[in-house]
């Protein structure tokens, strides 16, 4: 299947209007959004397989569904830093920014260097990529050393005082998962957010207590 057309229409056969206002209650941008639900998706995009072209056309289509599914699709080792940026710009709800971050941004080789920069943007889902895809690259690369992650606490530390909640719940996240990747890095994170905590912002205040209430935790202790 690679006809964007039969595609598209695929994707309109299963719209479901009621779904639509069940993922604006979780804060989804309704718009052009067709009520596709994500193991649908899935299914088309195993019969599509990996399509950059595809990919590019469905991103450009603006349909909500359409990309989500050029992220199932898209060859991160095809995918360009001009195209990242024109992604990470267009982003326009919390799905298709994480969505994009997990398979396919925190596969490219310039990951890290887009997390660094987006992290300090002002543009709301622009700064949630960089730190969805902090959070990404903590779960996603095995083989990172804990510097890699270390560099970005003065960030978090910084950003965290934002009180967008797309934007706080983002840098929370990837405080959170940072801490999970090793004994070492959880004591790092829990000190952070300690300093974090003593931040007289109440959304400060809100990430440090969630990720450190994660944290502690007796599994991660173990």
């Amino acid at each position: 299947m690679s006809d964007l057309k039969k595609i598209i229409s695929e994707l309109r056969s299963h719209a479901n209007p009621k779904c639509v206002q069940g993922m604006a209650r979780f804060g989804i941008n309704p718009k052009n959004t067709l009520g596709v639900d994500v193991p649908t998706l899935q299914k088309i995009a195993k019969q599509i397989g990996k399509n950059h072209d595809l990919a590019i056309k469905l991103w450009n289509s603006k349909i909500h569904e359409a990309r989500i599914l050029a992220a199932l699709i898209e060859n991160p080792k095809l995918t360009t830093p001009a195209q990242m940026e024109k992604w990470a710009k267009e982003f326009d709800s919390w799905d298709v920014c994480d969505q994009v971050c997990m398979r396919i941004f925190d596969k490219t080789p310039v990951a890290y260097l887009k997390a660094a920069k987006w992290s300090k943007q002002s543009k709301e889902f622009v700064k949630r990529a960089g730190f969805a895809l902090i959070a990404s690259l903590a779960i996603h690369d095995k083989k990172a050393k804990n510097e890699d992650f270390l560099k970005f606490f003065p960030t978090i530390k910084a950003q965290s005082t934002d009180p967008r909640n797309y934007v706080r719940k983002a840098v929370n996240w990837a405080l959170r998962q940072i801490g999970k990747r090793n004994p070492a890095l959880r004591i790092k994170a829990i000190k952070l957010a300690k300093e974090i905590e003593k931040i007289n912002s109440k959304s400060a205040k809100w990430i440090a207590k969630d990720a450190i209430r994660e944290l502690q935790q007796k599994k991660f202790k173990k």
